[in-house]
């Protein structure tokens, strides 16, 4: 569209309480849209970026709920009412960042939407149980979801049709759309910083995990296997499992919350090597140990597929068990990595990839040229 009036661009993303895997997509789409109008269902503000934070941030309604700074998702069931009450009207094209309900937002006539999926509401389809579980909620909770979950997994299914295009953050999202919505996407890997995080040889002895301390992270798992292996485990990250999992810990394993990047890569640099038990829509995390070119010990299923080479640039566990996750933690040290091998591999998924693949996606999809 060159010689023609910039078109409005709004971007959605389902809330900025702190800087994780979609908020660093989110960073790539402000950048190629400077002017853009975010639109989310709350902001802590400070909690992301400078480069977000100075963009135009609406809210919903949810905003102003009790509590919703630290307890916003016990108001899932209100999730699509909000994202459906923000008014899009005179923006040209929507882009989507969405792990819940964002893809629902509802674009005006004549414009068009992108979504960049980070998976479908994983609260409601593969990870219901992870989260609604006896052991993980109490009863009401669990009953009130017994009654929503049906009603949002249909909301979920029937407002995919509001998305003109996905892009899948993974090969592994691309199947759980198709599966769910019966729709293609196409698939640009999530970026990760190579920059921010340098090469380093140092080895002080301990084991890392960087993770949101939420049940399908499996950080149990971790902690399980390290209270017979003996060796340190630091876990840096918050949630809503940490007085949980604090209570499982025993004195080899310490708990240091969110860190900043700066801070994160020296812990990168003189960790062993990354602990990663979950099933991760793709995971960014992996990409960051290897960014400092460390090995990464990750559980054989979901986005680890992509970004972990057996051997060269990590090794996989099979089951999901401390037992699986101890073998290969015993077997690590008879591989010998190459950490600039390591280190190369993961500047295939760099951020200055991904914008590239980005923007020339979005300017095929919309017509336009991006900065």
């Amino acid at each position: 569209m060159k010689n023609t009036p910039t078109p409005a661009v709004a971007l959605v993303h389902d809330w900025l309480t702190g800087m994780r895997g979609g908020e660093k997509v989110l960073e790539v789409l402000c950048e190629l849209f400077p002017h853009a109008t975010i639109f989310t269902l709350i902001h802590n503000r400070g909690s992301v970026s400078p480069l977000i934070e100075r963009h135009s941030i609406r809210t919903s309604f949810l905003q102003h709920l009790p509590f919703v700074r630290t307890q916003y998702r016990k108001y899932l069931p209100l999730f699509p009412r909000a994202v459906e009450s923000f008014d899009l009207t005179g923006f040209d094209l929507i882009i989507s960042s969405s792990h819940a309900v964002a893809k629902g937002a509802v674009p005006p006539q004549g414009s068009r939407h992108l979504c960049y999926c980070h998976t479908p509401m994983r609260y409601v389809w593969d990870l219901y149980d992870d989260y609604f579980s006896k052991e993980r909620s109490g009863f009401l909770t669990r009953t009130a979801m017994s009654l929503a979950a049906p009603a949002l997994r249909s909301w979920d299914i029937r407002t995919n049709s509001r998305v003109h295009q996905f892009v899948a953050n993974s090969n592994n999202v691309a199947n759980r759309i198709q599966k769910y919505y019966g729709r293609s996407a196409a698939v640009i890997h999530a970026p990760v910083d190579t920059a921010a995080f340098p090469l380093s040889t140092d080895d002080e002895g301990y084991f890392l995990m960087v993770t949101a301390l939420v049940p399908y992270k499996r950080v149990d798992l971790a902690i399980n296997a390290f209270h017979r292996f003996r060796k340190k485990l630091i876990v840096v990250g918050k949630g809503p499992d940490h007085r949980r999992l604090a209570s499982m810990a025993g004195p080899t394993i310490d708990f240091l919350g969110w860190q900043d990047d700066a801070s994160l890569a020296r812990l990168y640099g003189g960790c062993r090597a990354l602990i990663f038990p979950g099933v991760e829509d793709f995971g960014i995390v992996p990409l960051e140990a290897m960014s400092c070119g460390k090995p990464v010990v990750a559980f054989a299923e979901g986005g680890a597929l992509e970004t972990v080479i057996d051997g060269v640039t990590g090794i996989f566990f099979n089951q999901q068990s401390p037992e699986s996750l101890l073998q290969a933690l015993e077997k690590l040290p008879t591989i010998r990595f190459d950490p600039p091998a390591i280190r190369e591999h993961a500047k295939k998924f760099d951020r200055t990839v991904f914008r590239r693949k980005l923007s020339s996606f979005i300017s095929d999809f919309a017509g336009l040229t991006t900065v």
